[in-house]
């Protein structure tokens, strides 16, 4: 049976098959939830894994590297957030950010998977509730999933890390 919790935690400290990174399009170590991915897997080993794709990648895309020093999980999945502050109405592209990772997931025999707000932070732009925008949108990707391989379950993990970040994601959540 798959389930999908919102929690008030770092994707980054659950004990998950997969934690996604919030990634760039080149897959560089950033700030936020990346920065402490790339820290806490080894910045030379989880540099040189994302290296070897070719970027710039597409904003929705989603790619797999080992977990490396990342003892809480076997593989870290990046998933290329759009910047709302450059793409404004990129909608489509958060929701295939978080749906592309769920299918790289089950694609490499994985069932569970701990989820930052993607987009929610520095890409948020100008959007005026961006925690809430990432919930609905991994919502929607989480049903999508469950729907198209309903013989696939899977546990999903939505992290807010912030106090306002996780009353935000709470209105939003699978409503």
């Amino acid at each position: 049976m798959s389930s999908i919790k919102l929690i008030h935690g770092s994707c980054a400290d659950q004990k998950t098959d997969v934690i996604v990174n919030a990634a760039n399009s080149g897959l560089w170590a950033g700030g936020g939830i990346c920065g402490v991915i790339f820290d806490k897997a080894g910045m030379r080993e989880l540099t040189e894994a994302c290296s070897k794709y070719d970027t710039p990648l597409k904003d929705g895309s989603a790619v797999i590297t080992p977990a490396f020093n990342l003892t809480n999980a076997k593989v870290i999945i990046h998933a290329v957030g759009p910047n709302f502050a450059i793409t404004p109405e990129a909608f489509k592209e958060l929701f295939e950010a978080y749906y592309n990772s769920l299918v790289v997931m089950k694609d490499n025999g994985y069932y569970s998977i701990s989820f930052p707000l993607i987009s929610s932070g520095i890409f948020g732009g100008d959007l005026a509730r961006p925690a809430a925008e990432s919930t609905k949108q991994c919502c929607r990707a989480y049903k999508k999933f469950t729907s198209d391989y309903p013989d696939y379950d899977i546990e999903v993990l939505l992290c807010a890390f912030g106090a306002g970040e996780y009353a935000e994601a709470q209105e939003a959540f699978l409503r």
